[in-house]
């Protein structure tokens, strides 16, 4: 079995607001092996974002974290002072966050952005700094690297913000990059393009990636294992191969159900009419009762209203918090993903 790089247990992260409880993340577990790609899945709002927040202890006020252990390579980032942290964020965990544009600072070269990581956490000379950030610009396939360091995030389209944005997060070789939503902003040509190149310097670098999407496509080209999330919790976890060929959550199949697909007749392509998912996404201060997906979910029944699943065991390689399942429970804190 690989050394676990990241395990997640029974993590919650509450905002304590004047109108009540928002409970984002509310007892998330899972794990990532060395060299392992993870999705997490699911809608706007379901706490996607937030657990990847919470795993870098950059929650704002006043959000606060709660867990029972955030272990990286063995140590749990919960205990670790705010300088400890800064240790950790950007070298050996690197992030991509959503929007490069508001994550690159506008009045500085990118040049200059690339080495200021590499000078504060490999102690290099400007000079030395400078030189490495070219070699970055280049492995992540800017053409003419020398001439984009001088460059203004402003002057550069999205896919090239977007891929400075990675060469800053790789650029100190972390053990784990957390990439959320990456490819949002990008048209499909370049979102291939990043995809790949995630791909690419994932096996190149041996690095574990964490890639936050809504976009199932994405998790069937980069991920290994998926995570898919509802208000705030898992509701299924499986090997990518599991989960397209037989999701069991009625939330995964929806989703599944709800992507762009073509079927063949005599021959013939034609498109296949989405079926949507009723309802809409609960309001997180005001959850429902029982299994939070219930309400629009066609295979409610009674116990679904007043409790909420617990995760349970389908296979070796599928979990889920589904009533439909509930055979063999998930031991308490037992982080999903922690196969024999």
């Amino acid at each position: 079995m690989s050394q676990e790089v990241l395990q997640v247990k029974n993590l919650k992260t509450y905002f304590y607001l004047s109108q009540g409880v928002v409970r984002a993340v509310d007892g998330v577990s899972f794990s990532i092996r060395a060299g392992e790609s993870l999705g997490l899945v699911g809608e706007s709002g379901c706490g996607k974002t937030v657990t990847s927040l919470s795993i870098m202890r950059l929650v704002p006020p006043p959000g606060r974290i709660i867990a029972r252990e955030v272990s990286f390579l063995g140590r749990d980032l919960l205990s670790f002072s705010e300088k400890e942290m800064q240790g950790v964020r950007g070298k050996a965990i690197g992030m991509v966050f959503q929007e490069p544009m508001t994550s690159l600072n506008p009045v500085y070269k990118v040049g200059e952005q690339i080495a200021e990581v590499i000078s504060f956490h490999q102690r290099k000379g400007r000079k030395e700094a400078q030189e490495k950030a070219v070699s970055w610009l280049r492995l992540v396939g800017l053409s003419d690297p020398e001439k984009v360091i001088s460059f203004y995030p402003h002057q550069l389209s999205g896919g090239m913000r977007q891929r400075v944005m990675i060469a800053i997060a790789l650029c100190c070789y972390p053990r784990l990059l957390i990439a959320d939503e990456p490819t949002t902003a990008l048209d499909v040509t370049i979102q291939a393009q990043i995809l790949n190149l995630l791909g690419e310097l994932r096996r190149e670098l041996g690095i574990s990636l964490l890639l936050i999407t809504h976009d199932l496509a994405v998790v069937a080209e980069v991920a290994d294992r998926v995570v898919v999330m509802y208000a705030g919790r898992v509701v299924e976890e499986a090997s990518v191969s599991s989960l397209f060929n037989s999701p069991r959550h009625p939330y995964t199949r929806g989703l599944i159900n709800s992507v762009p697909r073509f079927s063949s007749s005599r021959g013939k392509k034609r498109k296949k009419r989405l079926k949507g998912i009723e309802g809409m996404v609960p309001d997180l201060l005001h959850l429902p009762s029982g299994c939070s997906f219930h309400p629009r979910c066609p295979q409610r029944f009674a116990l679904c209203e007043r409790e909420v699943p617990s995760l349970f065991r389908v296979n070796e390689e599928q979990r889920v918090s589904c009533f439909l399942y509930g055979s063999q429970p998930v031991s308490a804190g037992e982080p999903i993903g922690a196969y024999d």
